[in-house]
């Protein structure tokens, strides 16, 4: 099972960093940056796809660590193959869903010509702050799918990690102790990786009013965690 949530997760990985970073590369090295309505459009669409995806991967392989230390005696029958699937499916089905929704909520809204984005990709909230018509909804979309991307994934993880102390905490045998951390720190980095950087952005945001500094800390969720995960994995392995 392991396995095949890393390898969904380097998929999301992938998925994230191609469609970003290839337009990045292009306006850096362009004089006039510009990106067509419809290639904004596919690039919001397909970032909440991957990243969402990822978010809820993250809660699955917190599970996965949560059966393996608590059950081991039963591990290979509550993550039998079917489940795993099953796992992967959801992830993928709510962030498509989620993806659509905001794309097509997006299509409503009208925006006036020649705008300027002060990102290096088309962010789902600062396309929306670009809009001349009225934005409620959207907003109103915005958070309350954040609360559940947010809330629910990382609420997961946190009850499967709390578990995991107790009952490590509880085994007689230092190896024990040391084998139970070692499985979870791989897991538990890409987690701070994933949920720090996102939360470091947005509040950095709240209290600068710098438009190149929010570029630039966009960044961070954007690329950085990508080029980190497999390095994490890797030495773990």
């Amino acid at each position: 099972p392991r396995y095949l949530f890393l390898g969904n997760l380097s998929l999301a990985d992938i998925g994230i960093s191609t469609t970003t970073i290839p337009q990045m590369v292009v306006n850096i090295q362009r004089k006039r940056k510009t990106i067509s309505y419809a290639g904004c459009l596919t690039q919001v669409c397909f970032v909440l796809i991957f990243a969402g995806s990822e978010n809820f991967l993250l809660a699955a392989m917190a599970y996965d660590r949560y059966a393996a230390i608590c059950h081991p005696l039963r591990y290979t029958a509550i993550m039998n193959p079917h489940l795993c699937v099953l796992l992967v499916m959801i992830s993928l089905s709510i962030s498509t869903v989620d993806a659509l929704l905001h794309s097509l909520m997006l299509l409503r809204l009208s925006f006036c010509t020649d705008l300027e984005i002060p990102h290096f990709f088309c962010e789902l909230d600062q396309v929306i702050t670009l809009a001349c018509s009225d934005t409620l909804i959207n907003n109103l979309l915005i958070y309350v799918t954040a609360g559940i991307f947010a809330g629910v994934p990382l609420s997961g993880i946190i009850f499967s990690y709390l578990h995991i102390v107790s009952s490590v905490l509880r085994m007689p045998s230092p190896g024990g102790v040391y084998k139970a951390f070692s499985t979870c720190g791989s897991h538990l980095s890409v987690v701070c990786l994933f949920y720090g950087t996102i939360f470091g952005v947005y509040i950095s945001s709240a209290v600068t009013d710098s438009q190149r500094k929010g570029a630039v800390a966009s960044v961070m969720y954007s690329v950085v965690p990508q080029m980190l995960n497999p390095i994490i994995y890797t030495l773990r392995n």
